[in-house]
């Protein structure tokens, strides 16, 4: 039997959605009737295209918003973009992120600065713009896609492991605050999934190591959980629904694992 979350009607801005995680989150959001406002990099005319079909074969209405996540001013423009469009903002999913793999003393500057920007500092800035607004209705929804790396460490990742860190204290923190306004804060924290980013990845290691992909997405990739399996998409879409809907308005300032038992061990 399927479930009726009851957000047909309702506007999410998803940040970073126009390819994995975050276009899978839109989509799951647009299937439940949900206008959404995507967000993200990309050739322009593929990123219209996809528009175009999410659109079509859900029948919500689908907008896009060109901010860069390192420009606070272009953040709340997305924010009030929104609004303007539809007249109202339910649910604000903050998922915009970008890597970049080195040991402290050899990583660049720029790079943190930008992994801070991109994952941190623009969760901040979309989460400061939409409160008002969902004060305002007397509900909202902040969702942070954090990661594993949200909760426990790995080598050569320590500036996305801070950034990821800080999505979570802050979601925490916020969620507190926002106790008695309607509005609940969580953060989803996924071990890996198959994105077009790791695809690369497994493929590059094979020819490197000189082992077949499947070796390198068990004994490499997937080394740190238990199951050996990706998450799929729609394991974080399931967990999205629920925290977007009434059926969990409890839950706030979690961070909730979908990461294949990896923080359990």
């Amino acid at each position: 039997m399927a479930v009726d979350y009851k957000l047909e009607g309702h506007v999410a801005v998803i940040t970073g959605s126009t390819s994995g995680i975050g276009q899978a989150l839109a989509s799951a959001l647009a299937e439940q009737g949900v206008n959404v406002v995507l967000n993200g990099l990309g050739d322009p005319a593929k990123i219209e295209a996809d528009r175009q079909a999410l659109q079509a074969r859900t029948n919500a209405a689908v907008r896009y918003h060109p901010a860069d996540m390192t420009r606070p001013e272009e953040i709340k423009d997305l924010i009030a973009y929104a609004v303007r469009e539809f007249g109202r903002l339910d649910i604000l999913v903050n998922n915009a992120g970008i890597q970049h793999v080195a040991a402290v003393d050899e990583f660049p500057e720029e790079k943190w600065d930008a992994l801070i920007a991109v994952i941190l500092t623009s969760t901040f800035h979309a989460s400061r713009a939409a409160i008002p607004i969902m004060k305002a209705q007397g509900r909202g929804r902040i969702i942070n896609i954090a990661s594993a790396h949200g909760l426990v460490a790995s080598p050569f990742k320590a500036p996305y492991v801070a950034a990821k860190f800080g999505v979570v204290g802050f979601t925490k923190g916020l969620a507190v605050e926002l106790a008695r306004t309607g509005i609940t804060a969580n953060a989803i924290c996924p071990g890996y999934v198959k994105t077009p980013l790791i695809e690369a990845q497994i493929v590059d290691q094979a020819k490197t190591r000189g082992i077949p992909e499947d070796r390198v997405m068990e004994d490499v990739i997937l080394a740190a959980q238990p199951t050996k399996k990706f998450v799929e998409y729609e394991h974080l879409a399931g967990m999205l629904l629920y925290l977007a809907s009434d059926v969990g308005a409890s839950a706030t300032g979690a961070a909730l694992s979908v990461d294949g038992g990896w923080t359990a061990t």
